[in-house]
């Protein structure tokens, strides 16, 4: 990499670039250096360097994205054999064209600092995350910003003992205003009920400032045009597990909690139709959720992030602020939005720098310049990036739904006078099509079967039987089920049953159950096959006369509670996330997730779980994972998540007081191992 001090680099940008660490113009491509020569063609003939967003012309050549672009506004031919050509007849390069390129091998620019190699698609990740050369810089940069303030610096101030020890974090959300009639604002640094503290906290000679964090309680009102559609998201804890509450996991895209827009992952469900359900089984917790109704009422409670005392008082500017939903609708997948995304330097999250004339956000006319961006199609974006929120609208087929948080009277300022990333303001925008998408996960991500030192006997109430069922049949006797999992499934689960069809020997034999986890057929290994493999190994042991099925029937600890099956019309059936805790662990796929952090910072998640003497051994659940903070960035971690073991110890048999230290002790990084269960589908 060139010297990021090169005047003749400093005279072209301000600022390194964010996403490939290297200084570039604005319209410009991101920089790379390669490890290996590239393939010349994975090259484009325009800038002669590997293609990034590839789009394929007519005639049969790929070009980048930009360089495309910017040659058609000036020319009408293909730049190759300069037959006539017009960037709307262009189109993305295939899928795996793309993948090609992203697993490109690349090297961090930091070479002093950081001698670090990775796929292309995973720089990004590294710099914002890992890299000690660019977190080297972006300090100096911030120093240099604000010498001013550093000359003023006062020294720290003598901290209050009862106030709660974790880092400042800007909290990109605390203004916004849900729909309710009081927004209560909680600090978790009381004694809550039903709530986790963070469990991790600095020591008071790390903090020279100290912050809480914040929490509001809002009442959202939900409108369902089909009173038996499905809300769209996924939720785990209860009474009777340790989480105790009932969390939301993950929204569904465009789903009805995503088009609302006001529910986020790691929202806390508190009340169902004025229902209290923060102490209910999560049987009882899915039941009221299911409930069929065109109007729902919830009371939830939403972590805004760390926030100090000086900007919880500094609120006036937050009371003229106001929260509108806007909706696009795309005609196709690949229509632009004509939406230019942009960071700021001094707040955190998305603002809309511009919206291009003619383009479907103009021709609405609802967003404006300068509005912030809290949520696209149900994900939350109060600390995200441009780049995810290009991938959100790029990967939508039709229906775009915006929350933004806009205060009259404020325009932004052009790029180059506040400071803003230049290179997010061209590359993340969808005014071109979309983005590339940089956070693409891949299918096979570190995951791996449960070691024998990680395995843990099932939680107390707890069983499971194994059972095996042979049977006679006709050749040509269909064996009557559906299957659902596969370690191809982004949780990596087991084939399970979904339904015993009533025209199979299987349902005529009445053993096999839906539910029941496939373990082998006629002694062929099922637990580590994708879900095409398992059918396939169904189906061809289903044509012989006998078949010997070995499966397992999980018995849930709530299993005297009436089924749910009833409640479930209009639900594609999956078993409920309780379902998974009873699973022995030696079916278990674990991932590695590292996360790091500065010195100032929280991981940013709270534990519950551990070994009791009432209880015995409990597994570790991650609780609440706190906007603008390691664990939250990452993006990997949910809520509901098992840790199986930390920095490769294993967590089984710890209590909650000798996981904390250790996690404590951790000063930078930390790998943590983690099963995780997909959350009930309300």
């Amino acid at each position: 990499m060139a010297d990021p001090l090169a005047e003749e680099h400093a005279s072209q940008a301000s600022e390194l670039c964010c996403e490939c660490g290297q200084f570039h113009l604005l319209l410009d491509n991101h920089l790379y250096n390669f490890q290996d020569e590239v393939d010349d063609e994975l090259i484009c003939h325009i800038c002669l360097q590997p293609l990034l967003q590839p789009m394929d012309t007519p005639c049969g050549h790929t070009y980048c994205f930009k360089c495309l672009e910017n040659f058609m506004q000036e020319y009408n031919f293909c730049p190759m054999d300069r037959k006539k050509l017009s960037f709307q007849q262009c189109h993305k390069s295939s899928l795996l064209v793309r993948n090609l390129l992203d697993k490109l091998i690349v090297l961090c620019p930091f070479k002093a600092e950081c001698q670090q190699i990775m796929q292309r698609c995973e720089l990004e990740a590294h710099l914002q995350n890992r890299c000690p050369g660019f977190k080297k810089y972006k300090s100096e940069l911030q120093r240099k910003k604000s010498p001013v303030s550093k000359a003023k610096e006062d020294p720290p101030a003598k901290v209050e003992p009862n106030t709660p020890k974790d880092p400042e974090v800007p909290s990109g959300g605390s203004s916004l205003v849900a729909e309710s009639s009081a927004a209560a604002v909680v600090s978790l640094g009381a004694a809550e009920p039903g709530l986790v503290n963070p469990a991790f906290e600095e020591t008071e000679e790390d903090l020279p400032q100290r912050t809480s964090l914040v929490a509001e309680t809002n009442t959202i009102e939900i409108h369902r045009e089909d009173p038996e559609e499905e809300l769209g998201m996924r939720i785990v804890g209860g009474k009777d597990t340790p989480l105790g509450n009932i969390v939301v996991q993950e929204v569904l895209r465009d789903s009805v909690i995503a088009a609302d827009g006001r529910i986020a992952p790691g929202d806390h469900i508190l009340e169902v139709n004025g229902v209290n359900i923060s102490s209910v089984t999560h049987c009882q917790a899915v039941s009221f959720l299911r409930h069929p109704g065109p109007v729902l009422h919830l009371m939830v409670l939403q972590e805004k992030g760390f926030s100090n005392k000086t900007a919880q008082q500094d609120s006036t500017s937050a009371t003229n602020r106001e929260v509108i939903h806007v909706t696009l609708i795309k005609r196709d997948r690949s229509e632009p939005l004509g939406i230019k995304l942009i960071r700021k330097t001094d707040e955190a999250g998305i603002f809309i720098l511009d919206m291009l004339e003619g383009g479907l956000a103009a021709k609405n006319g609802k967003l404006s310049r300068n509005d912030r961006v809290l949520s696209i199609n149900g994900q939350d974006l109060r600390q995200g990036t441009p780049e995810t929120a290009a991938q959100i609208i790029q990967t939508t087929e039709s229906r775009v739904n915006f929350v933004v948080l806009r205060q009259p009277g404020v325009q932004l300022s052009d790029p180059a006078e506040d400071g803003s990333t230049s290179n997010n303001s061209s590359s993340s925008s969808s005014s071109n099509g979309g983005s590339p998408v940089h956070h693409r996960r891949r299918l096979d991500q570190n995951h791996y079967r449960r070691k024998s030192n990680y395995q843990k006997d099932l939680p107390q109430g707890y069983a499971s039987h194994e059972k095996t069922v042979a049977i006679k049949k006709e050749p040509k006797e269909s064996l009557g089920i559906t299957i659902g999992g596969g370690r191809d499934n982004k949780n990596k689960l087991p084939i399970y049953v979904t339904s015993v069809q009533p025209i199979g020997c299987l349902f005529r034999d009445g053993r096999i159950k839906r539910g029941d986890v496939l373990l082998s057929i006629n002694g062929i290994d099922l637990t580590h096959l994708n879900y095409y493999e398992a059918v396939s190994a169904l189906k061809s042991n289903a044509a012989s006369h006998s078949v010997v099925l070995k499966a397992l029937e999980i018995i849930p600890a709530n299993s005297a509670e009436p089924s749910l099956d009833i409640k479930e019309q209009g639900f594609s059936w999956s078993p409920l996330w309780i379902t998974w805790l009873g699973l022995p662990s030696h079916l278990h796929c674990c991932q590695d997730i590292v996360l790091s952090k500065g010195n100032l910072e929280s991981w940013g998640f709270s534990i519950v779980g551990g070994f009791e003497e009432s209880k015995g051994n409990q597994p570790f659940f991650i609780k609440t994972i706190v906007p603008g903070t390691p664990a939250f960035r990452d993006r990997k971690l949910k809520c509901g998540d098992e840790i199986v073991a930390v920095n490769g110890v294993p967590a089984t048999g710890m209590s909650n007081s000798e996981l904390i230290p250790m996690l404590k002790e951790q000063r930078n990084k930390v790998t943590l191992t983690v099963v995780s269960w997909p959350g009930s589908l309300v």
